[in-house]
């Protein structure tokens, strides 16, 4: 494949004990991170009373995408996104499995439509009132860099500037074991065809690594502290974009690797 190319405009970080791109980046530079941070995001596209019905993976995905959206000084109306998530909300379908198994009649409308993984997506283009495509995606531990590739060619293919949203939450109950997941983590980037100066770019190539599989790196300080969320894969490519790193590389499937390779100027 081709490489493909993007400038990153904007970037929007959530994490638990990092409630912003800015203290991620202190927190992988420094060692230093808030004293007192929010337990849960608070996401201004919401209405008050919807913030608080929003499961986390919800919030925590829109926190992040409008951060991004500010950064990148683009309205979030006009952008085409791409979601991905590892699990979706993990906690809503452990209850829906419990209710069903128990008494499905007594089963939520309410909590069963943010069950699904375009929950995300959905609120998004609601609060945003964006009119443009939305994808959701999810390809287990590979879901990030398969949403990257997503829109990656969503911009080869012509879109202008593309939202890419990664998160996941908390597992609970008999699913935390099979599908094992902690804290509420999302990040956002605003993907742009555009070369602009000052802003990092990326090159990315899909790589078969049959013969040379990932190598499994030490991890880096965002990854130390919130390795225990499905959506950790992610996290060395926001620490190269935090560090300044020349090139990273990214499990995208079985035997296949990103490697994506930074640009600072």
């Amino acid at each position: 494949m081709q490489a493909l190319q993007a400038t990153v405009e904007g970037i929007g970080f959530w994490g638990s004990g990092l409630p912003d791109w800015d203290s991620a980046c202190a927190w992988v530079r420094t060692g230093q991170r808030p004293d007192a941070p929010p337990a849960r995001p608070a996401p201004q596209l919401l209405a008050a009373n919807e913030r608080r019905r929003a499961p986390g993976t919800v919030v925590v995905a829109l926190e992040a995408a409008l951060a991004a959206c500010q950064a990148a000084d683009r309205a979030p109306d006009t952008l085409s996104s791409v979601f991905t998530s590892t699990h979706g909300e993990l906690s809503i379908t452990d209850y829906m499995c419990a209710t069903l198994a128990d008494d499905p009649r007594a089963i939520s409308p309410t909590r069963f439509h943010n069950s699904v993984h375009n929950a995300a997506a959905g609120y998004w283009t609601i609060g945003a009132g964006a009119h443009v495509p939305a994808t959701a995606i999810t390809a287990g531990p590979y879901s990030f860099a398969q949403g990257l590739l997503e829109a990656l060619v969503q911009l080869h293919a012509g879109e202008e500037a593309v939202l890419l949203v990664a998160y996941d939450g908390s597992a609970s109950g008999p699913l935390a074991e099979p599908a094992p997941s902690e804290g509420l983590l999302g990040a956002a980037l605003v993907l742009s065809r555009v070369p602009c100066a000052g802003l990092p770019s990326l090159t990315v190539h899909l790589d078969t690594c049959a013969d040379a599989p990932v190598a499994d790196a030490a991890p880096g300080p965002l990854t130390a502290l919130l390795h225990g969320n499905a959506m950790q894969p992610m996290l060395p490519l926001l620490e190269a974009l935090a560090m300044e790193s020349e090139q990273v590389l990214l499990p995208a499937g079985r035997q296949q690797q990103l490697r994506i390779r930074l640009g600072h100027e």
